[in-house]
């Protein structure tokens, strides 16, 4: 015992001094990093966050794991609007520099910030390597970085004509977005047709909708000079129908015409005068010299660069138009510009079979009729297109516009059924169309009937047709013969597309102003 404390020595000697020193040594090795050692262990756990020191769990503790993921969800998710109204570049936004700093937990006081944040998100990863949710905010676009329109524009855009540029900042739409649509109609003795089309590449234009029917318009014109009340009963019908399709569409711009049955009959106005009160349309009734252009521009695709000379016919119902083409070295981009010389039969499928009788046509009726037409070609006065050496040239041939001629092709062909695809610019020789008209000809009237590329609807006038053509190729013989199914209302959409200068207006933005000539040209 010591004699001055009466206390009993330490074990091993050892001083009060020496024991409060190694009670502070054991003290320091429990710490890890300036953290308790229960801290350290939750770390090691997969937390990333210091435990308060009146917490103190156990290393795999699944209950206390799962409050601290939850606590750092919580302050990740406050975290998340600042970050994003400060990435959409909102000046509102606090930055980290003018967000206050939170207070220190009391644990956490006097610790190195590097050891205090070390479990922070880097690159935008949150826990386990799952990606942060963005906010959702609205950026906010200029009006000149705005593609749409304002509801100014939009009003303006209204009452202009469909395709015209706005001028309100906006570019003109391109040819496809456009409504670009053009409409044809032709009310013939026969047929009633409507052609709804948008231009394409220069020259060309995609058919929308079409419609054709069969009214026999100039049935009995004949014989009575004026159109039947059933004949325009038929056709209101049909005409309503083109009505209808016509105020479904946006059409930029149309043109409706009539043809001989309503230049002929007496009543001609006066049943125009009722269609326009049924039906809204005002249909014109063009001369025969405007048909016969008509016929001409919608055909010009179908002469090649090679031929110099072509004699194109269209067999109407109450008409024939035929027109004589002499192609110099200046082509020019409208083919009716080189017509010398036309002339308009006053003769048609309708007319002629009326006269003759459509149904038993007997060879000596067939040639009654090819008699009839030759003589009207016969005051034709038309220089011949021969050579001088009396053979025909290699670059001359006929082409017909027709429901004769295509009829005759669909029976070269056999067709199941008519299909325009295979109808359309197909070559026909001399010989072929001799045979074939020989064919229908031996056919009765049942048999041309039972022909799914005739029909009953033209059974009794398929033959007239032919002596019409065969009169034709007497006055001017080919070695060929070329079918278009095609006609007036391909006229009417080249012609009204050329003058608003749709094509110039794609090639020019497609190619630049430079190319405007050539466009032009391949028209």
């Amino acid at each position: 015992m010591d004699p001055e404390s009466g206390d009993k020595p330490p074990k091993g000697g050892t001083s009060a001094v020496e024991r409060g020193e190694a009670k502070s040594s054991r003290r320091r090795k429990t710490k890890r990093n300036g953290k308790p050692r229960s801290a350290a262990a939750s770390i090691h756990a997969g937390a990333g966050e210091p435990a308060g020191p009146a917490v103190r769990s156990q290393p795999g503790d699944a209950t206390s794991t799962t409050r601290k993921r939850k606590r750092r969800r919580a302050k990740s998710r406050q975290n998340e609007p600042q970050a994003a109204m400060a990435a959409a570049g909102d000046v509102s936004a606090p930055t980290p520099a003018s967000v206050p700093p939170k207070a220190e937990k009391p644990q956490d006081a006097g610790l190195p910030h590097s050891r205090h944040r070390r479990k922070k998100n880097r690159g935008g990863r949150g826990l386990q390597g799952r990606p942060l949710t963005q906010a959702k905010t609205a950026v906010v676009v200029t009006s000149k970085q705005s593609s749409a329109p304002t509801p100014a524009a939009k009003e303006h855009r209204g009452k202009m004509p469909p395709g015209s540029a706005v001028q309100d900042g906006f570019a003109e739409r391109p040819p496809h977005l456009r409504d670009d649509l053009y409409a044809a109609l032709d009310l013939g003795t026969n047929n009633c047709r409507l052609l709804i089309a948008q231009p394409t590449r220069p020259g060309h234009f995609r058919v929308v909708d079409a419609f054709s029917r069969i009214v026999r318009l100039g049935e009995g014109l004949g014989s009575s000079g004026r159109l039947s009340a059933d004949a325009m009963d038929r056709a209101v019908e049909a005409l309503r129908i083109c009505a209808s399709k016509l105020a479904n569409r946006p059409i930029r711009r149309m043109r409706l015409i009539a043809t001989e049955a309503c230049r002929a009959a007496e009543n001609g106005e006066e049943f125009l005068a009722r269609v326009t009160a049924e039906t809204g349309l005002e249909l014109e009734i063009i001369d025969r010299e405007t048909e016969a252009r008509l016929a001409v521009s919608g055909c010009s695709s179908l002469v090649g660069r090679e031929a110099r000379s072509v004699v194109l016919f269209d067999i109407g119902g109450g008409s024939s138009e035929i027109a004589v083409i002499r192609i110099a070295d200046n082509r020019s981009n409208r083919l009716a510009n080189h017509i010398t010389h036309w002339t308009s039969l006053p003769v048609g499928v309708v007319t002629l079979s009326e006269r003759h009788g459509g149904r038993d046509v007997t060879p000596d009726v067939f040639a009654a009729m090819v008699a009839e037409v030759e003589g009207m070609l016969h005051r034709f006065h038309c220089p011949p297109l021969n050579t001088p050496e009396g053979q025909v040239a290699e670059d001359f041939h006929l082409i017909g516009t027709s429901g004769t001629v295509t009829t005759l092709a669909g029976v070269h062909l056999g067709l199941p059924r008519y299909d325009r695809r295979k109808v359309d610019g197909l070559w026909l020789s001399d010989d072929e169309v001799s045979a074939m008209q020989s064919k229908l000809l031996s056919w009765d009237f049942a048999g041309r009937a039972a022909n799914p590329c005739i029909g009953p609807d033209r059974a009794d006038l398929v033959l007239a047709g032919c002596a019409i053509l065969e009169a034709i190729r007497r006055r001017w013989p080919s070695e060929r013969m070329r079918v278009a199914d095609r006609g007036l209302r391909e006229g009417l959409l080249t012609d009204m597309m050329a003058d608003d200068g749709v094509w110039r207006r794609t090639r020019s933005r497609r190619f630049g102003t430079g190319q405007r000539e050539e466009a032009g040209a391949n028209q």
